[in-house]
This record gives C-alpha cells, sequence and structure tokens, in this order.
C-alpha cells in the first residue's frame, strides 16, 4: 500500500541526497527506483548491478555517505532547508508531475509554497511596458492571495517578483541557491529570501548552464496552478515554460501584444491555440478560481523493508534492451512512442531504459522523452 506523506529522519535524508547525487540518477529515475525497491537505501544497494545489466563496463559513481553529510550541512551553513518530495510541506502541486525534483533547497519562508500559486514569465528583453505591465499583473494577483513564481531573470521575471515581494513571491533558481543569476538581481534576491522563498534544485555551488533553464522551468510552471506569458518571441523559454505547463494539465495564459513587436509574436500565438486571453488580474482570478493543486502522485516510499518487487523477468528485459537502443537516436522521443515502437508492454520498457540510463547509454528530457547519448 502506498505509504503516506511523512517527515524523513536524518540517516534517510542522507540516503535520499546519495541517491539523486549518484551519476546517471535524474529525478524520473530517482522514484521509478523508490517504487521498485521502496527505499533510497536498498535503491543505491542495487544501482551496480542494474548498471551492469545496461552494458556499463566502468563503475558507476554512487555519492558517499560522507559527501552527502557534507553538503547536508554545507546547505546548513548556508541558511537553507532541504526538502524532499515525501515530506508534507514539500508543494502537492510539484510532488504531482513525473518528473519532480526529489530534493528541493530552499531558503526563506518555504511555507509559502504551499499556498495556491501561480507563474507569471516572459522575455528577458522585456519592453517597459511589458515589465509595468507584469508588475502590476502580480501586486494584484498577490493581494487576492496567490502566490507568484518566476525565475528571477532580467525583464518581466524581476517585473513579476518586484511586484509580489510584499505579498509572497518564489523565485526558483536554475544553479544552486546561492548562485544568483544574473548577478544584477543579488539584491532583489536578497530581498526574495527575506520576505519570499528561494527555490533551486540543483547542489550548491552550480553555476547556471544553458542545460539548467528548462529544468529549472519545469519547476516554475510544477508550482503552479497556471502560467502567464507576458511578451515572448518564438522558440524562447518563456514559450517552453507554457509547453511544460501544459504538459503538467496547468492552465496556461498570455497577454496580447502590437503584432509589430517580435517580443509579444509567441505570445499572441499561445492566444490563437487557445490559451486564455490576460487583460488585468481578473482574467487571471476567474481562470484559475475553481481550480485546486493537483493532488501529488502515490509512492511507495518507506521506511520498512522493500515491497516485493513487481518488474519484468530478466529475460524480458534483455531482449527489450535490444529494442530500445534499435529504436533510439540522439532526437528525443516520448516513453509512449518508444512502447508503441518497440511493441512491448510499458514496464518492459520502462525497465530497460532505467538499466540503459544507469549504464549513461540513454538520457531523460524533460516531457517524459529520452534519447541515446
Amino acid at each position: 500500500m502506498p505509504q503516506p506523506r511523512r517527515p524523513l529522519t536524518d540517516a534517510d535524508r542522507i540516503d535520499w541526497l546519495r541517491l539523486i547525487r549518484t551519476e546517471n540518477v535524474g529525478p524520473v529515475t530517482f522514484h521509478k527506483l523508490m517504487e521498485r525497491f521502496g527505499t533510497a537505501k536498498a535503491a543505491i544497494d542495487a544501482l551496480p548491478d542494474l548498471a551492469r545489466r545496461g552494458g556499463r563496463q566502468k563503475p558507476l559513481r554512487v555519492v558517499t555517505k560522507a559527501e552527502a553529510e557534507r553538503e547536508l550541512t554545507a546547505v546548513q551553513r548556508f541558511g537553507a532547508r532541504i526538502l524532499c518530495a515525501c515530506e508534507p510541506d514539500y508543494p502537492e502541486a510539484l510532488a504531482a508531475i513525473d518528473d519532480a525534483p526529489p530534493v528541493l533547497n530552499t531558503v526563506g519562508h518555504a511555507h509559502l509554497l504551499t499556498r495556491r500559486a501561480v507563474a507569471i514569465v516572459g522575455a528577458r528583453n522585456a519592453s517597459l511596458n511589458g515589465r509595468k505591465f507584469a508588475q502590476t499583473l502580480a501586486r494584484d494577483l498577490g493581494a487576492a492571495g496567490l502566490l507568484v513564481v518566476s525565475g528571477l531573470a532580467r525583464g518581466i521575471d524581476t517585473g513579476a517578483h518586484q511586484g509580489s515581494l510584499g505579498t509572497g513571491t518564489a523565485a526558483v533558481m536554475a544553479g544552486g541557491i546561492d548562485v544568483v543569476y544574473p548577478d544584477e538581481n543579488r539584491d532583489l534576491a536578497e530581498a526574495i529570501a527575506a520576505q519570499g522563498v528561494l527555490v533551486a534544485e540543483s547542489p550548491l555551488g552550480t553555476q547556471p548552464q544553458a542545460r539548467h533553464f528548462p529544468r529549472r522551468n519545469r519547476i516554475i510552471s510544477g508550482l503552479s496552478l497556471g502560467v502567464v506569458v507576458v511578451e515572448a518571441a518564438p522558440k524562447s523559454g518563456s514559450l517552453i515554460t507554457a509547453r511544460m505547463a501544459l504538459d503538467q494539465g496547468r492552465e496556461v495564459l498570455a497577454v496580447p501584444g502590437s503584432p509589430l513587436d517580435p517580443r509579444c509574436q509567441g505570445t499572441n500565438a499561445l492566444i490563437q491555440q487557445g490559451a486564455t486571453l490576460v487583460q488585468s488580474a481578473d482574467d487571471i482570478l476567474e481562470a484559475l478560481r475553481h481550480l485546486e493543486p493537483p493532488g501529488a502522485k502515490e509512492h511507495t516510499y518507506s521506511t520498512l523493508s522493500p515491497p516485493p518487487p513487481t518488474v519484468p523477468a530478466e529475460d524480458e528485459v534483455d531482449m527489450a534492451r535490444t529494442l530500445v537502443l534499435e529504436n533510439l537516436s540522439p532526437t528525443p522521443v516520448t516513453i509512449d512512442e518508444l512502447v508503441r515502437g518497440c511493441q512491448l508492454s510499458a514496464p518492459v520498457v520502462l525497465a530497460a531504459v532505467l538499466e540503459l540510463e544507469l549504464a549513461g547509454r540513454v538520457q531523460r528530457q524533460p516531457g517524459n522523452r529520452v534519447n541515446l547519448i
């Protein structure tokens, strides 16, 4: 039976850190391992054999207990708090997504993450009017009791945080929680730490890189009932956030703009595709009025003995690995497409993908997609 959400013991927390920081273990794989083995410790013990079965030649780099303890101590010294996905105060809306971060670092008022939330995102090179409008929306949404979530970037993100600073704002950071990017928002980050909450998935000291931003964006949308886009060029990161929101079953809303402004082409296209048109905070409040945060997925996370394995037979997974490798390429495809291509059951394909990922031969991407490395 699924276990209730619960606080972790210190030993459990160390094991969770060890597992998620281990080479080739991402959020989806973490949750699959926990569902299969019941505890992080049991999953860690199983990793070498799983990676070997996936074709790995050299030993998998598993984070040691001492390394995890040092990370935990460093987080606490920085004044941050670690939230794990099974704990009662981990935000339920975020816990409901398939690739929910197993571990979050937070600085500030983490209890704000339990409030109904809306994200406001948009162009970094935003117009003055765009920034002012984002600030006004955030102020009015905050006054209505919503937590405003954004990504601490310059432009629209900055306006959203500034507008909701007094009522509650959450800034999701692409790197470590101690690494403010861009540097010009350092004072804003300090103000958010004092009045709102900073959130980061990556370990302390992680410098933001291009590959970190889509991962950050899924957290922005995952925390929120809906995502409001204010100024976004085609193919912008804000549109990636909107697409992730749709994948997560969240509302997508957009502010219209001049067709002559490239920064509005993305938002206008979203409206053409069915996004809610936003002219004021009232439009957002009306769209979200009857929505409740998605319930957290039930996982069999336990501190007891692991449940009996329910994985396919080894010979089935052996055959599936060959078919998975034949069907994949460097271009990501969804797991559903892969299952159809292999013409095997989903549990068999998922077991093969898990072993191949641990072996470093396939890679998971946002949106439940995988590709060859």
